[in-house]
């Protein structure tokens, strides 16, 4: 890897005659993303969301820009605060073009089996350069696929990495780079940010009546601690937490909530379900 800015990286891009694709995180930056998509063709950007598993999220989710002016103030805006981690730069070929690279990612963002399905954030900086620093020579074309080079901040500085075999590449069966370690704070910072788009997408409303009564990060952040305290680590588990506690934000937890001397995670977790379903009327003790 080379240690080199942003914009000289895009310049010899640009260059080589290569493309340049930001991946850029919207939900914390819709500022920047409707800046960029203001007057911009179609055929310039893509939600990765839209039209997969996912499309709920679209408008929330990870945006692909092609980018045409290099000096797009709100492009230079991004650059020059990468501490924000908003996301990432693509180089590839003007025939592959902005599509083929939606298309790599589409097909490598979900992963797992129901009721275990998560959502690979490829456009986490973070994500990219963890999976980058993991993957072999060998294995990192079919990562990054159409794309001909990266450019990433690792956290300290800016990155970038030449793809050996850009091109089309078949999904592995079992892709190693959703098996890599996080630290501790990695883990938690992603489970939050998932939370908090699962509830922006699916329950936005009483949501945000929660935010009008308390600071919805404190919220958030004692429940996914409370979860981890009883090992409920499966996504329907969490979903169901937060959920049936927007449904009572100001009530404190029912004795029945908590765990019994002995009983397991998934015990305890069927236990409360099938109570709530009962006390909601849906079900039978």
């Amino acid at each position: 890897m080379t240690l080199v800015a942003a914009q000289q990286w895009m310049a010899e891009q640009r260059h080589l005659g290569c493309s340049v694709c930001l991946i850029l995180d919207s939900l914390d930056e819709l500022t920047a993303r409707n800046g960029l998509l203001n007057n911009r063709a179609p055929e310039l950007y893509c939600s990765i969301y839209r039209e997969t598993p996912a499309a709920d999220m679209a408008d929330k989710g990870p945006f692909l820009f092609l980018i045409d002016n290099p000096e797009d103030e709100h492009l230079s805006e991004l650059l020059k605060a990468p501490e924000r981690n908003w996301g990432w730069l693509a180089s590839v070929a003007p025939e592959a073009g902005l599509q083929a690279l939606v298309k790599h990612w589409r097909d490598r963002m979900i992963f797992g089996v129901r009721p275990h399905r998560g959502i690979y954030r490829f456009h986490d900086n973070r994500v990219l350069a963890r999976a980058l620093q993991h993957l072999t020579t060998v294995t990192v074309a079919g990562y990054l696929g159409p794309a001909i080079s990266v450019c990433y901040w690792q956290g300290e500085h800016w990155e970038t990495l030449g793809n050996p075999a850009p091109g089309n590449h078949p999904v592995p069966e079992s892709p190693i780079w959703n098996d890599f370690p996080m630290e501790a704070d990695q883990r938690a910072s992603t489970r939050e940010a998932n939370a908090h788009r699962y509830l922006l997408a699916r329950h936005l409303e009483a949501y945000a009546r929660m935010a009008e009564q308390q600071d919805p990060e404190l919220w958030l952040s004692t429940l996914l601690a409370q979860a981890n305290t009883w090992g409920w680590q499966a996504a329907e588990q969490l979903e169901f937490l937060l959920v049936q506690r927007l449904k009572a934000t100001t009530d404190p937890l029912a004795q029945r909530w908590q765990a019994r001397p002995g009983e397991s995670p998934d015990a305890h977790f069927q236990r409360v379900f099938q109570e709530m379903q009962f006390w909601q009327g849906d079900g039978l003790l």
